[in-house]
């Protein structure tokens, strides 16, 4: 595929750096990405993806946009409020960049819906709110051999990393979390500051950039933690379990 001379406008920041050019913002234009949920962290996310003209974007989200939502989830705006996530994304993002072609999906993510929805997509990025949707997304990434990058925050930390776990290239998220704590909060019971839902949402935008372009030395592998008080952060390796449930 060629780029239009609106393309090369459009992109022209892209097309100027090595790592990405012409080859690298043609792979983005052809790749399909999932968000679970649109979000604090999904809705960055979103934003990012479709102004660096991802091909195809799907997000599933089953929830309504509420006042509670605007501090941080800034794909919605007042007027919004009542409105399915899923539709309002999609306007925006697609008011935002026409190249972009949004699916819908105005559901729960289930057990029953999980697989022959990820089916069809490159990458998977995961910015939900629970573990029972964060170890589903896991379970099914792993068994169709699709890439995630997981994010999460709470009050002022955030974190992110890479799964690519079928055939053993990198741990799942399991590894990392192996099952719900048991004291686990969510961020309507300990908060959160809506700038940190950016960074985060913003790292995992860029991560998918760069796989998607084979480009920089992603967090594959490797887990990304944000200490938003202190503005300090820190890279470990994240190693596989032997004795993982799922990917062991």
């Amino acid at each position: 595929m060629s780029l239009s001379p609106q393309q090369v406008e459009r992109y022209a920041r892209h097309l100027v750096l090595k790592e990405i050019g012409g080859p690298g913002q043609q792979q983005l234009l052809r790749a399909k990405v999932l968000l679970i949920g649109a979000g604090g962290l999904g809705a960055p996310v979103a934003l990012y993806l479709a102004a660096a003209g991802i091909g195809h974007i799907g997000i599933i989200d089953d929830d309504l946009v509420s006042l509670s939502n605007l501090q941080r989830q800034v794909l919605f705006t007042t007027k919004d409020v009542g409105a399915p996530k899923t539709k309002i994304a999609a306007e925006r993002l697609t008011a935002i960049n026409s190249d972009v072609t949004i699916t819908e999906f105005p559901m729960r993510l289930t057990v029953e819906n999980a697989a022959q929805v990820i089916a069809d997509f490159d990458i998977i990025i995961d910015g939900c709110d629970n573990f029972p949707t964060r170890f589903l997304v896991n379970q099914t990434c792993h068994a169709s051999g699709k890439t995630l990058i997981s994010g999460a925050v709470g009050r002022f930390d955030g974190q992110v990393s890479v799964h690519r776990s079928k055939g053993g290239q990198s741990a799942c998220y399991q590894c990392l979390v192996p099952a719900a704590p048991t004291d686990a909060q969510t961020c309507e019971q300990v908060g959160v500051v809506g700038a940190l839902t950016g960074i985060m949402g913003s790292v995992m935008a860029l991560e998918c950039i760069k796989l998607l372009t084979n480009t920089g030395d992603s967090l594959l592998g490797r887990l990304l933690v944000w200490d938003g008080l202190s503005a300090r952060s820190r890279t470990m390796a994240l190693p596989a379990d032997p004795g993982c449930a799922i990917c062991g």
